[in-house]
């Protein structure tokens, strides 16, 4: 028989877990729906009096990209309304998820409706009024700009993982008497360590780090000879933001440096930072001005020299850019909507910080709960006197664990 310990926190635990910025995204989406719509009816009645193929489909896209955004504002607002409503067991960070797997789908269908007009189209071609067509055209493209702008100012492109938290990317060099060492935080999958290489690697004994973090506290790191690198012994706790000073000592001689590492954000190895609420409503942004662009080179190339397959080509390959769109947020949303793990590099960092003793995970799911917000369930088979509270201890440093169950398994006593 086994002991089972579910650990619970001792103060009241709320389930809100929608991303940063979200009242700011959910207004700025707003702002864009008026926009966009007003040059979605100007697009489709300007592409229907002139006859172009190509502004219509820009308008149509924009129909959509209007539609996707009323469903990414429509999500922003109801998760907000309904965070605290405890009928939704993990809370409402999911609706935007939901909005950006709807919106896809209705990209994918507009994809394949400008495709069969385009091959129509090219089969029996129309007279286009270029003068007017055009400068619709690119009045579309000025207001695709307009919207990347102010979707991006309340969300930073919905992605916020602009810097890599895989510290074997930061590198520092200290220069030795023949060459150079390079030093860095490396963490690849394994506890991060100190690691050392060189053209002339140094002896063990030779490489001391110490590190001096803001709240006074300070660590000396030793190191062990791994082969082709020297690495630390000991593991670099949480967070990786202080002052390295390094030293090594080659031939006789004495070589320092001090370096600052600072704390990056850990979104870079998983996408469960991304609003994908707001990825969608810039996809379609993006596909709009990519498909406005067509248009633009399409009309000038067809009233230059005549083409006038020119025109259909460009909505053709419109919407083979719509139908890219439209796949990558399929997949993604998708699956977040049935709970695939967001961030395997994470749900490894978990596994080696339960395990740091000798303990042994014997089940572990890890899941998104919304922008920046993790769930955890962990059950631990352990020898040890240890309950469910030391292991959410070890599990304390990872910010975006924003649930975390423990289950603590014990051997069944002698009889």
């Amino acid at each position: 028989m086994t002991e089972a310990h579910i650990a619970f926190r001792p103060f009241a635990h709320d389930h809100v877990f929608l991303g940063k910025n979200h009242e700011t995204a959910e207004r700025r989406t707003w702002a864009v729906i008026v926009l966009c719509s007003v040059m979605m009816i100007a697009e489709i009645i300007g592409g229907a009096l002139f006859g172009s193929l190509a502004l219509i489909a820009d308008g149509l896209h924009m129909s959509t990209h209007a539609g996707a955004l009323l469903l990414a504002a429509l999500a922003y607002t109801y998760a907000r309304k309904y965070a605290d409503d405890p009928s939704f067991s993990f809370g409402t960070g999911k609706f935007g998820d939901l909005a950006g797997y709807s919106s896809a789908i209705v990209l994918a269908m507009i994809a394949l409706l400008i495709g069969y007009e385009a091959v129509s189209r090219l089969l029996n071609p129309i007279t286009i009024s270029f003068n007017e067509a055009i400068p619709i055209a690119v009045l579309g493209l000025a207001v695709n700009i307009a919207s990347a702008w102010l979707l991006s100012g309340g969300h930073h492109h919905g992605h916020d993982h602009a810097h890599d938290h895989d510290h074997g990317g930061e590198s520092h060099r200290l220069a030795l008497g023949a060459g150079a060492a390079e030093i860095e935080i490396f963490e690849d999958n394994v506890p991060p360590r100190f690691r050392v290489t060189a053209n002339n690697l140094p002896a063990p004994g030779e490489v001391i780090i110490e590190t001096l973090r803001p709240d006074g506290t300070s660590q000396l790191f030793a190191f062990e000879n791994r082969g082709e690198f020297l690495e630390s012994r000991d593991e670099i706790p949480e967070p990786h933001a202080f002052l390295a000073r390094v030293r090594i000592l080659q031939e006789g001689q004495t070589y320092q440096r001090e370096i600052v590492f600072e704390e990056h954000d850990h979104a870079a190895h998983g996408t469960h930072h991304r609003d994908n609420n707001m990825r969608a409503a810039i996809v379609h942004v993006m596909a709009d001005a990519a498909v406005s662009v067509l248009v633009i080179v399409g009309l000038l190339l067809a009233r230059t020299f005549g083409w006038l397959w020119m025109d259909p080509v460009a909505g053709l390959i419109g919407a083979l850019v719509i139908a890219n769109w439209s796949v990558g947020l399929l997949r993604d949303t998708g699956g977040i909507l049935l709970d695939r793990t967001p961030d395997p590099r994470m749900a490894e960092k978990v596994r080696v910080a339960i395990e740091s003793e000798g303990d042994k995970v014997t089940d572990l799911h890890l899941w998104r709960l919304g922008p920046g917000h993790l769930g955890v369930i962990v059950s631990v088979a352990t020898t040890g006197a240890y309950e469910a509270a030391h292991y959410r201890q070890r599990l304390a440093k990872f910010a975006d664990l924003s649930h975390i169950t423990v289950e603590v398994q014990h051997p069944a006593p002698a009889r």
